[in-house]
């Protein structure tokens, strides 16, 4: 295979990658799918305090927000039986069609007139149905379409696009939004998981024959779940995990309304806030292999630990330059979070478990952050958003400080039982 020339400028670890042209057609696509989907980060909760009846915009927000996340759980397991079969290019082409043609309604419905509360949320939730098996085509393509020692190269480059698509998407949205509805922004995230689906549509080869098992085989996962219950380091680890994502759930309905409400801004310092995290989560997420070499526990305890830290200025009416820095600062400690647990899974899981295990995390995890998120609005309406972002730190921090108390007493255990 002929490796283009402009490639030759990139590492040498990602080079190979554009000797395939099915890996070069796919891969601007997910980059243009991503950045939509950061461009609805602030577009999906702007338009829900737009069209929010008055009194009630945290809980449109917290509604619309888990809408457009929580179905993908359900689908991940209601559809399991019929769509684990499927080839990993019809999987991801279908997930692609449902979104573009749900998503592209909401401007229309908006330019009618008609967009009520209840048909947004409901027009979010039926577009995500299938989000979780078009992630599960999108990640068995690669490993389909590249030999296996280019695999964690490729991961790692469509990674490195959902993680930049959180500092591009949202200050494009903030930028947007200051002349255009949200609601035409939503349909231009539509337009990308169109190109999307077109673009899986055309891939050939091997992508077209071989079936995947989908996100979640709940028979392996149920495996996985009973063998968790005799690793107990690992359930902690997916303890922890589950915690950690759904009290970040409240934050992502109470900072729209925390700028709205308490800093009475625009979209624009939304947008500034999510792209500020997410520069810190690409920051983040790169140091990721540096401490690797470090005591893989202690760092994980930290970053739950230093994330809480980062979200208690908020709870101190603390400047907007003070918020900012320290919601940066949150995505740099955040941003390493995801690989160090699936590290320490892969550290201490026998190899031929590894796969049942990892099916088993990722059916607990699929709920957390929704979760989170469907509970933040009921709780802004009650506390604040100020204050619900103080809380989630507050419990954020309380959860680490509980998990090192949990930690430390099995290891007091195992060395009394070895006395």
């Amino acid at each position: 295979m002929t490796l283009p020339p402009t490639t030759r400028l990139l590492p040498r670890t990602y080079q190979p990658l554009f000797a395939h042209i099915e890996f070069r057609r796919l891969l601007p696509a997910l980059v243009a799918s991503d950045v939509g989907d950061g461009m609805s980060m602030v577009a999906v909760a702007w338009l829900a305090v737009l069209i929010a009846p008055a009194g009630q915009p945290g809980l449109v927000v917290g509604a619309a927000v888990a809408a457009y996340a929580l179905p993908g759980a359900v689908g991940a397991l209601v559809f399991g039986r019929w769509l684990r079969r499927l080839p990993a290019q019809r999987l991801l082409a279908a997930d692609g069609w449902l979104r573009a043609a749900l998503l592209g309604c909401v401007p229309l419905a908006w330019a009618a007139g008609v967009l009520h509360p209840v048909l947004y949320v409901v027009l979010l939730a039926s577009s995500s149905v299938l989000h979780a098996w078009g992630s599960a085509g999108k990640y068995t393509l690669l490993a389909q379409m590249l030999p296996p020692d280019q695999r964690l190269a490729a991961n790692a480059l469509v990674s490195a696009s959902a993680s930049a698509s959180v500092v591009i998407g949202p200050a494009l949205a903030g930028f947007l939004a200051t002349a255009i509805s949200p609601a035409w922004i939503i349909g231009v995230d539509a337009i990308s998981f169109a190109v999307l689906a077109v673009q899986a549509g055309r891939l050939g080869g091997t992508a077209k024959t071989v079936t995947t098992a989908g996100p979640i085989d709940t028979g392996r996962s149920a495996a996985g779940l009973h063998l968790l219950r005799r690793q107990p380091e690992l359930l902690g680890v997916l303890a922890l995990t589950w915690f950690f994502n759904f009290l970040y759930g409240p934050v992502e309905v109470a900072l729209p309304l925390h700028v709205t409400d308490d800093l009475h801004a625009s979209a624009g310092l939304l947008g500034l806030y999510w792209t500020l995290f997410g520069a810190g989560a690409v920051v983040g997420g790169l140091a990721a292999g540096a401490l690797g070499r470090l005591p893989l526990w202690p760092v994980t305890l930290g970053i739950v630990a230093g994330w809480g830290v980062m979200l208690l200025p908020f709870g101190l009416d603390a400047p907007v330059t003070i918020s900012l820095v320290c919601f940066a600062l949150g995505g740099v400690i955040y941003g390493p979070f995801t690989a160090l647990s699936f590290t320490l899974f892969q550290d201490r899981t026998p190899a031929a478990w590894l796969t049942t295990l990892l099916a088993a995390r990722g059916a607990a995890l699929l709920t957390a952050s929704p979760v989170g998120t469907a509970l933040g609005g009921p709780l802004v309406a009650t506390m604040g958003p100020r204050q619900v972002l103080a809380a989630s730190g507050g419990a954020t921090l309380a959860l680490a400080v509980g998990a090192i108390v949990v930690r430390l007493w099995g290891k007091h255990r195992a060395d009394s039982r070895l006395d």
